[in-house]
């Protein structure tokens, strides 16, 4: 099996990219290096099978602009750069309405039409752009961890303050994170199975408190986590966004609506088509090893 893989070099690229090789496929990783797509269609791309398309802007805070072309045009850019051959699109789970729970979802249920922030709005403009392409397979994972994670689990350890770390909701928010090593395994699958959307995700759902307490243990570290009630949070971010951008900073500001979003309310997936039509069979969350990521 030949394939191309975008975003080589990040989190969920890399993932890919050592999963196809422990399997003895031959793979053509594509970095910035090698190809920024926002630029255009790849000049002489590699003949492959399959071509796994794992870069992308990930981000809730900033200048929306790089985020749509490296999600949107870059996407389009990519399907351009290998027509006619299987595409598997690492999209995410925040393509699913923002403003309420998101309970055991099914696919058809994104996505949606309104949207936080430009990472959510464009990577479900790049669905939408791919709908009805042939040989095409979306993945739809939400909240990925594992090693090397540049997002979730240095935004959870920047928010700890003097040993306290508070979260929106009452931690009984249920979420289906999504170990990277399964997103990777999907992504494989994805490249011969039948095309279509799948959310893909860990083998149940987790609450926040358990899976924040998890995390933290693992990383040996004794925090206390207290609770702000999802309205007051939300007031809160919103608050701080005004301020923010009023002032201009590049840096998020520690609560943002989307992060009340993501975390206080439920974001359940349902796996049943990544189970009976990919083949993928999860693991349970666990954060064994974390305190080497």
């Amino acid at each position: 099996m030949r394939i191309a893989v975008t975003g080589a070099g990040g989190f969920v690229g890399s993932a890919v990219v050592a999963a196809a090789r422990a399997r003895g496929w031959t793979v053509h990783p594509l970095t910035r290096r090698e190809w920024d797509l926002t630029t255009g269609p790849l000049p002489d791309p590699p003949a492959v099978d399959a071509v796994v398309h794992a870069a992308a802007a990930v981000r809730d805070w900033g200048a929306p602009a790089p985020v749509w072309a490296a999600n949107l045009h870059g996407t389009r850019h990519v399907a351009a750069s290998f027509p006619g051959v299987r595409l598997v699109h690492v999209s995410t789970a925040s393509v699913y309405d923002p403003y309420v729970p998101t309970v055991d979802a099914p696919e058809s249920a994104g996505p949606a039409a309104r949207h936080l922030t430009a990472y959510g709005a464009s990577k479900a403009a790049a669905e939408r752009l791919l709908a009805g392409r042939p040989e095409t397979v979306v993945l739809r994972p939400h909240a990925v961890y594992g090693p090397g994670d540049p997002t979730l689990l240095p935004r959870v350890l920047a928010a700890v303050r003097g040993g306290t770390l508070v979260v929106a909701g009452d931690g009984s928010a249920r979420h289906t994170l999504t170990a990277v090593a399964t997103l990777a395994r999907a992504a494989l699958l994805g490249c011969t199975g039948p095309p279509g959307t799948y959310n893909v995700g860990d083998a149940e759902p987790v609450t926040l408190d358990a899976a924040l307490r998890g995390l933290l243990a693992a990383r040996g570290l004794d925090v206390t986590v207290r609770h702000l009630p999802v309205g007051a949070a939300w007031a809160l971010a919103g608050a701080a966004e005004q301020v923010w951008r009023a002032l201009r900073r590049p840096d998020p500001p520690r609560l943002t609506r989307y992060a009340v979003s993501q975390l206080g309310m439920e974001r359940t997936l349902d796996l049943t088509a990544a189970r009976t039509r990919l083949g993928l069979d999860p693991a349970p969350t666990s954060f064994a090893g974390a305190a080497g990521w």
